[in-house]
């Protein structure tokens, strides 16, 4: 069985065409698993092992579209490059090189394939077919031992064309048709006939035997069933070989007709002198092979060296750039440098610097004498300076002075002003006090003129009364004073009592309140169980009538309830003396209504019923 092992990609859609770029991929068995985003390169695997193994572009890829873009390559002519190792039919190692070129041109891009190298190992020796002297397509197929068509429609079908399935009718049957050979399967079904009719009667004859031999003969036959079964399996081995080796023939065959088609003057010789041809043509073809291969190492180095050059060339570019600017930068300077000169020195008032550019020695004159005419003026602002911090410090003193002149007269001006508060306000005090001295003389004054009437008016009146009069009126005012008192105290009883009557109304309003709403709460019960009275009762009855009927009614419940516990009891006597199969229903009966009827206590009957038990 033929198994694919590894396989190379460079310079294929995504894939770059530097020697890092490229991708070596190792098939696994049982199973390989393609996993990655969306442009990853998944599809473009796919695709190599399709081309690699058929020699077929996939769709959609005509006018270089398989090879990566010579735009992103940044180059005209870019070369993709498929190498497959895989296993034949026969176990043999077999590695598949296939190569192809993109050229951009002005308006579209020009695709060609390139020589197909197919290599296999035989007794330990390279055997090399190039596309130049045979089909590497037919090899390959020969080789995987799959056709053509199941490997473009089953095993590596690309997503575009995955619905065959549901094509129409005629194009289906000519993909079923090619896939499954249905020629070439009527005829080995026509072959290997003949063989199963000689075998079918042996295997029936396994078959039923068992079923009738003793099991002895079962395991001998057993034996040489499993004898059959592995040369079976050697003869379709063997049969299986053939046809690949017919193949190979018939392969080998239209080769060498369509070779013989396409030279164009036959050898005469021997076939040694052939064979001495073919292995002289075959150094010399190794031979430019391996010179193409240095050639191309060579051509490949020779376009690393290329880059490195460009390289070196875009950062010597860059370099040059740079300094470029940095020149124009140090000329802006010097611009600005002349021009700052020529404005001092027209400050300073100094000749010779009226026409840039300046020299080196005019620059260091222009400095030096710059310089002494800083250090000059330096001397000169320190010279002011000193002289300006020495009237400072005078100026200071001075105001140092006034200012503790104007601390004294301050402190002079604040006593002072203290003093006159003082003076003001014991003025204040003794224009107060001459005030209150003015209005006392004046009230004295008159406090003694009413003093003076009041003693005329005193003595008049006593000269004018009679005191016994006097007296005799006290009394009666008096006695007029206790009958008032009394009159007061009646009132205050009367007051008390009506206030005590005031409540007692109150409290009789209330409960007569509480009396009607008490009536309404009755009459509105007796409507809603006049209806039950009427039907117990026969009428509706009164407040003792009522609880008459009560009070029999509940003795009456009280009464049943006595009776059927006595019920109760003698039925569980009953129960028992039926368990023990005692049949006395007249006695138990006599004794029954005997308490019942004379209301006997319960007692007096259980005491007789264990009785009658225990005599029993």
């Amino acid at each position: 069985m033929s198994k694919i092992d590894k396989m190379s990609i460079l310079g294929v859609r995504s894939f770059g065409i530097e020697d890092k770029d490229k991708q070596v991929i190792s098939f696994f068995n049982p199973l390989t698993v393609l996993v990655g985003p969306n442009g990853a390169g998944k599809t473009t695997i796919i695709e190599c092992l399709k081309y690699a193994t058929s020699g077929e572009l996939p769709p959609g890829s005509k006018g270089g579209a398989f090879v990566h873009d010579p735009k992103d390559a940044h180059e005209t002519d870019v070369r993709a490059q498929i190498r497959l190792l895989f296993t034949d039919v026969n176990g043999e190692k077999v590695t598949i090189h296939r190569s192809m070129s993109c050229t951009q041109k002005a308006k579209n891009y020009s695709f060609k394939s390139l020589e197909q190298v197919i290599t296999r190992m035989k007794d330990g020796e390279k055997v090399s077919l190039s596309s130049k002297c045979g089909e590497l397509d037919r090899e390959m197929i020969s080789s995987l031992g799959v056709s053509k068509p199941v490997l473009n429609n089953v095993i590596f079908c690309h997503q575009e064309e995955s619905n065959w399935p549901l094509c129409e009718g005629k194009a289906l049957k000519d993909k079923f048709d090619s896939i499954f050979a249905a020629t070439n399967k009527c005829k080995n079904i026509n072959i290997h006939m003949p063989f199963r009719l000689k075998v079918l009667p042996l295997m029936l004859y396994i078959t039923v035997v068992p079923h009738m031999l003793h099991i002895k003969f079962y395991n001998n036959l057993q034996n040489r069933l499993m004898d059959i079964d592995m040369k079976l399996g050697k003869i379709m081995k063997l049969d299986n070989d053939i046809k690949a080796l017919d193949s190979r023939k018939k392969q080998m065959e239209q080769d060498n007709k369509e070779l013989e088609e396409t030279m164009e003057q036959v050898f005469q010789g021997s076939d040694e002198q052939l064979q001495e041809i073919y292995q002289n043509h075959q150094r010399t073809v190794r031979e430019k092979e391996r010179r193409l291969t240095e050639c191309q190492k060579e051509l490949e180095k020779a376009g690393r060296e290329c880059q490195r050059l460009n390289r070196v060339k875009s950062d010597l570019l860059v370099e040059q750039g740079r300094l470029q600017l940095e020149a124009d930068r140090h000329t802006q300077s010097i611009k600005s440098r002349d021009t700052q000169v020529r404005s001092l020195s027209s400050y300073l008032e100094m000749e010779g610097y009226d026409r840039p550019p300046f020299t080196t020695l005019q620059l260091e004159s222009f400095h030096s004498h710059v310089t002494q005419r800083l250090e000059q003026e330096e001397e000169t602002v320190s010279q002011v300076m000193a002289d300006l911090q020495e009237k400072e410090q005078q100026k200071q003193q001075s105001i140092d002075e006034m200012r503790d002149k104007k601390t004294g007269l301050e402190r002079t001006v604040e006593l002072k002003r203290d003093l006159q508060g003082k003076k003001q306000q014991e003025l204040r005090n003794i224009r107060a006090e001459l005030q209150r001295l003015e209005g006392s003389s004046s009230r004295l004054q008159e406090l003694e003129n009413e003093l003076a009437k009041v003693e005329r008016d005193l003595q008049s009146a006593v000269q004018s009364s009679n005191v016994e009069e006097l007296k005799a009126e006290v009394e009666e005012l008096q006695r007029e004073k206790a009958e008032l008192d009394r009159t007061q105290r009646q009132l205050d009883k009367e007051m008390e009592m009506l206030n005590t009557h005031t409540t007692a109304r109150t409290q009789m309003d209330m409960l007569k309140r509480d009396k009607t709403e008490k009536e309404e709460q009755v009459r509105k019960i007796k409507s809603r169980h006049s209806e039950d009275l009427v039907s117990l009762l026969g009428h509706f009855p009164n407040k003792k009538e009522l609880e008459d009927w009560i009070y029999a009614k509940s003795k009456e419940i009280n009464g049943t309830r006595d009776r059927l516990s006595k019920l109760k009891l003698v039925r569980s006597i009953y129960m028992k003396l039926h368990l023990r199969n005692y049949t006395l229903p007249l006695v138990f009966v006599f004794f029954f209504l005997r308490s019942v009827s004379c209301k006997a206590p319960v007692l007096y009957l259980v005491l007789v019923l264990e009785s009658l038990i225990s005599v029993l």
